[in-house]
């Protein structure tokens, strides 16, 4: 007796992501196996279609629904298949592509289609803020202030993110923060608080090197107020997998907790803004989907969108001039943002 074939769709997100999709298709055709696959194709066609159809292919007992595009669609896609027998795939086509690393899904296409044939599905856990699901991080402070800069810019690309974070970054203010969780009540002044279900907000950027989505946790990281002289050390720290022996940065592991700030303002779930009121939720469900990975790696529990490229521009165009702020502040701020206009001059170029 044969097995039944495992239904299959692959949305296909045209504009999102780095690269674009017209080889995904044939290389669809020609790597898939059919022996062990029916497959549908859908594109979409507008803001939220992604949702839409995954949705329905969950609701028509689809198998796995493979996201094809950046993180914008992955995520997408992911937020529709929760608490549902429908599997996620990934075809990372983005920038950051976050969730496929921490996944050690293969960036290259074809290697990640290959992958799919191994049909390793496995449950993982997600979380949500302010009832808005994620997968890898979400946060305030920093760097949702410039997540939202960048979707008010109304451009794509890393360079927006660039502009965005040359031009405000030496001028963000640390704001305070009360946190609550069954331990007790903590007061902070911040940067950025960063709730990690994964290590990594992307570009291997590792937020929280440790993290792992099996173990009904996330990973909290409060990122103190600090100056230029140390932001160099933050940023190779990041790309280094040693943020938690940072002396500004504070760590620790829950289930959920209760975030009080002094006044509204932008948050973020997967590098994606939105304006919220003073009082955020944050909490992990538990193996809350189910995900095609990798049977060589499942998860990447050492390592951690484009936010992240931007913000580590940030932190290692100070380093070009570290030396200079040994001295006049003054006149290093004036160089630092020379060097800006320099950068983004090559940058367009």
């Amino acid at each position: 007796m044969t097995n039944e074939k495992k239904q299959i769709t692959f949305i296909i997100n045209p504009i999102s992501g780095t690269q674009k999709k017209d080889e995904i298709p044939p290389l669809i055709e020609e790597l898939l196996d059919k022996s062990q696959f029916d497959v549908d194709l859908r594109i979409t066609e507008y803001a939220g279609h992604a949702a839409e159809l995954a949705r329905q292919c969950a609701a028509d007992g689809v198998d796995i629904v493979v996201a094809v595009g950046g993180d914008g669609t992955v995520n997408e896609v992911a937020r529709s298949l929760v608490h549902t027998q429908t599997a996620l795939g990934i075809i990372p086509c983005g920038s950051g592509n976050g969730l496929a690393r921490h996944l050690c899904i293969p960036i290259d296409i074809r290697k990640a289609l290959t992958l799919i044939n191994e049909c390793r599905i496995e449950a993982f856990d997600y979380g949500v803020i302010n009832g808005l699901p994620f997968f890898c991080t979400c946060g305030m402070g920093f760097d949702a202030f410039i997540s939202l800069k960048f979707a008010e810019a109304g451009k794509r690309g890393p360079i927006t993110y660039i502009e965005n974070v040359l031009k405000e970054g030496l001028r963000y203010r640390p704001e305070t923060y009360e946190i609550i969780d069954d331990t007790g009540t903590m007061n902070y002044k911040a940067f950025l608080i960063a709730c990690a279900n994964a290590s990594q907000y992307g570009n291997n950027a590792y937020i929280a090197p440790g993290a792992t989505m099996k173990d009904g946790k996330m990973d909290v990281i409060i990122m103190e107020p600090f100056d230029a002289l140390e932001a160099p050390q933050i940023a190779a720290d990041l790309f280094m997998k040693t943020l938690g022996n940072n002396s500004k940065i504070k760590t620790f592991r829950t289930d959920r907790i209760h975030i009080r700030r002094q006044q509204p303002g932008a948050i973020h779930y997967d590098g994606d803004p939105i304006m919220t009121g003073t009082d955020i939720d944050v909490s992990i469900e538990p193996l809350g989907i189910r995900i095609v990975t990798n049977p060589d790696a499942p998860e990447d529990t050492s390592q951690p969108n484009q936010m992240l490229n931007a913000f580590s521009d940030f932190f290692n165009n100070i380093n070009n001039v570290r030396e200079d702020i040994r001295g006049d502040i003054e006149k290093s701020g004036r160089k630092i943002q020379a060097i800006n206009k320099v950068l983004l001059r090559k940058l367009r170029s």
